[in-house]
């Protein structure tokens, strides 16, 4: 099944593509999401506008994520947590802990954009990526400190 995506899929393609599909993916995940619609005679005609407004959207995203980044770059996110022996931690920071301190912070951001490969088990300092458009993305500074262990 051919269609003509709407947003950008992982994996799949960009927005305005005309991807190559299994039927099922197509039929049950794709089309009732909106995140594509099939590609007909008519839906083609519609590509060039849709890649023309694309263009101009994504142009228009970038700037406001580029604006975005020396905000983002100036948070410094502090975590505490317990401690046992060894520093070992109990308990880690994860995408979700830092998208909620982010957004008290009064930067909301969705936990999927923050890239964490596992979430943080170690004390010290990281900076950890936040894609803000899909070519920008900055860098957030997150401070992870122990409790004082119970004597």
């Amino acid at each position: 099944m051919e269609v003509i995506l709407k947003e950008d899929v992982d994996h799949l393609g960009q927005r305005g593509d005309v991807v190559k599909v299994a039927d099922g993916f197509g039929r049950n995940y794709l089309l009732p999401r909106k995140l594509a619609m099939q590609a007909t005679a008519a839906n083609k005609a519609v590509i060039e506008q849709m890649k023309e407004s694309a263009v101009r959207r994504s142009a228009k995203e970038k700037a406001e994520a580029e604006q975005l980044v020396a905000q983002y770059d100036a948070v410094e996110l502090e975590f505490t947590r317990k401690v046992g022996e060894g520093e070992h931690l109990f308990g880690s920071v994860t995408s979700s802990d830092i998208a909620h301190e982010l957004e008290a912070k009064g930067l909301t951001t969705d936990r999927r954009k923050i890239h964490l490969p596992e979430p943080l088990k170690q004390l010290g300092e990281f900076l950890v990526p936040v894609k803000l458009h899909r070519e920008v993305s900055a860098h957030v500074k997150v401070v992870i400190k122990g409790d004082a262990p119970a004597a």
